[in-house]
């Protein structure tokens, strides 16, 4: 549900590039609530200089945009403080030790011990297996896995929202990942694996107290790491460059880098764990390829331990998603009709959030509006986030294709003695490869043209080039189907160990760059949509939802399962691929007119209202 048109002019966005609150840490570590300081600011006559000029300098001394420097001035990325690349790294271990842990669950879970075997290692021209239980059973539990990830972020996001902040919620998620990762290990110790009921039921528990612990870390790692510059550089500022141009230091621009490299530390950790555990599990055992993503896993308590009092931190505030709730619905109210066209034009309207800000209620706001008119647009800002993401389950669907059919695609062609299991680090490769080329040529590229290629641009183009990913797994499977000795049914067992199709395995490199490039327009730039547009005491939450997108795909995924086999794997891609060139079409139609009030919905200052107070000491008061 969205609303019309943010009031905002140029002078107001100008207005807002100022901070009128500075964050200031009370104490080590903590970021208070804010504390007021008498600064001024451009459109203020606090600013007016004793020649009657505007100054836009502040105390600080930094120069802020004017209305008209905001309109023409080249935007530019800020320093990235070091702090963010100490949680890029905390990152980049926790995603070694997830990539590292689940890249072989389908192997595991899918194939027969080989010969001889009581590890699941096959030597080199073998396939590694352990329980022998079909294509369908891996890929219906992978896809649980990963349901199950991201369904339970909304809970982590409460936790730290409601009690515990975003760094203790990390810290105590990390602690129940590893409790799972260690009974994950003792599923696939050797003389458990000898009694498959026994070994999948220690599996099973594992991955749901592992998928409990990392749903608890990541919606809180992805805005811990962009509030370090957050902290320091909450506006737009003026930087004179070397050759005299003056350009606007934009921190929307700088948390979209922050998390470009975020992204490339996580797919660093995942290369890294994808690629050793494979060859461990390969030559040595599934123990093995379990055990070391445990032990890289304990680099992150330890770091995060070390600079617990160098981390820009906000205290929980209480949970405010009721009385965000409770506001929508005094929104609503009398704006429903039979005609759901009506409906969807009365919640589009101009005056839907304007009538129930505070100042427009008067002595009618009920007891429960404790907030400013800011937090209200906060809100409507959120929101619009929130439906932004109702599209990304179609995009899901496509990059889920890689963590399990993919894989299974991959055993049918010719390996040459590769893992087919290691094909699908072509993803992490390009993606460590490309995104600092995007970021310091494409993007800057782009604005130097004056082409703004902003985060509703980007993410139509990661659904377009997500479908033609699928278009390519398509194609593959086809001639896979044509040219192999077993026709249609490829995957089964003496065809896997013999007659693989006459294709060599790297054709697979056409997909995997597809869906990476995908997920550095529509993945990355999710992660930056979720931070920029929620309100700071529900950023928790906003990335949460948009984590929870891919729960939705994966449940969706489930109806996929019974055309995850041979002979229908044709129709699967097949399907997805339209399912996403429809979702693009649908996306850009839903949001190209929301895409144009983009500076407005950033400009939006903060709002005062934290839900519960905050003590100087960092402490919530009751």
């Amino acid at each position: 549900m969205t609303s019309g048109p943010i009031g905002l002019d140029l002078a107001e966005v100008s207005k807002a590039n100022a901070p009128q609150l500075i964050d200031v840490p009370a104490a080590p570590g903590t970021i208070n609530e804010k504390n007021e300081k008498s600064l001024s600011f451009p459109g203020d006559d606090s600013s007016l200089s004793a020649s009657g000029q505007r100054d836009s300098i502040d105390t600080d001394g930094k120069e802020y945009p004017t209305a008209e420097e905001v309109d023409t001035l080249r935007r530019v990325c800020g320093t990235v403080p070091w702090a963010s690349y100490t949680i890029g790294f905390i990152e980049l271990c926790e995603r070694f030790s997830y990539y590292g842990t689940t890249v072989v669950f389908v192997n595991f879970i899918q194939n027969p011990l080989p010969p001889g075997s009581t590890t699941g290692e096959s030597g080199t021209h073998g396939q590694s297996g352990a329980l022998g239980l079909g294509q369908r059973a891996s890929t219906g539990l992978t896809t649980f896995n990963s349901m199950w990830a991201y369904c339970m972020p909304l809970l982590g996001a409460y936790m730290a929202d409601q009690y515990w902040g975003r760094y203790k919620t990390i810290q105590i998620s990390i602690a129940i990942a590893i409790v799972g990762h260690i009974i994950l290990i003792v599923a696939t110790i050797p003389s458990v694996i000898a009694h498959p009921n026994g070994s999948i039921a220690a599996f099973s528990v594992g991955l749901i107290i592992f998928g409990l612990g990392v749903g608890g870390f990541k919606p809180n790692v992805s805005p811990l790491i962009a509030e370090q510059y957050e902290a320091r550089h909450p506006k737009q500022y003026i930087k004179v460059q070397k050759s005299g141009e003056r350009t606007i230091v934009d921190p929307t621009m700088t948390v979209s880098r922050i998390y470009m490299y975020f992204y490339l530390m996580i797919n660093v950790g995942a290369l890294a764990g994808q690629i050793g555990m494979v060859y461990a599990e390969k030559y040595v055992g599934f123990w093995l390829s379990f055990v070391l993503p445990t032990v890289m896993f304990l680099c992150c308590p330890t770091i995060m331990f070390l600079m617990r009092n160098k981390y820009a931190r906000r205290p929980p505030t209480g949970s405010v998603l009721a009385k965000a709730l409770k506001l929508w619905r005094l929104a609503v109210k009398g704006r429903w009709s039979i005609n759901p066209v009506k409906t969807v034009q009365n919640m589009r309207a101009d005056d839907f959030w304007e009538n129930v800000k505070p100042s427009r209620l008067g002595s009618n706001k009920p007891d429960w509006m404790t907030f400013d008119d800011t937090w209200v647009d906060e809100v409507r800002r959120g929101l619009k986030a929130c439906t932004v993401f109702l599209w990304y389950p179609l995009w899901w669907l496509c990059y889920n294709q890689m963590t399990n059919n993919l894989v299974s695609q991959a055993a049918t062609m010719e390996l040459n003695g590769v893992p087919n299991d290691l094909i699908n680090n072509i993803d992490p490769i390009a993606l460590v490869i490309f995104i600092p080329i995007t970021d310091l040529f494409l993007y800057p590229g782009l604005e130097r043209m004056g082409i703004r290629f902003t985060p509703l641009k980007r993410i139509a183009w990661g659904f377009s080039l997500g479908s033609f990913s699928m278009v390519a797994a398509a194609v593959i499977q086809y001639y896979i189907y044509k040219l192999g000795a077993c026709g249609n049914h490829p995957s089964s067992e003496e065809c896997l160990s013999v007659n693989p199709a006459p294709i060599n395995v790297w054709v697979q490199t056409v997909p995997f760059l597809l869906i990476a490039f995908s997920e550095i327009f529509a993945s990355i730039t999710g992660l930056e949509y979720a931070f920029t547009k929620a309100p700071k005491n529900m950023r928790s939450l906003v990335t949460a939802v948009f984590l929870f997108m891919s729960a939705i795909a994966y449940a969706i995924g489930q109806a996929f399962v019974s055309l995850s086999a041979d002979p229908l794997l044709v129709w699967n891609y097949t399907t997805i691929a339209v399912l996403a060139a429809i979702g693009g079409v649908g996306f850009w139609l839903s949001f190209r007119g929301l895409d144009k009030q983009e500076d407005k919905l950033n400009a939006i200052p903060e709002s005062s209202f934290k839900g519960r107070k905050v003590s100087h000491a960092g402490m919530m008061d009751a």
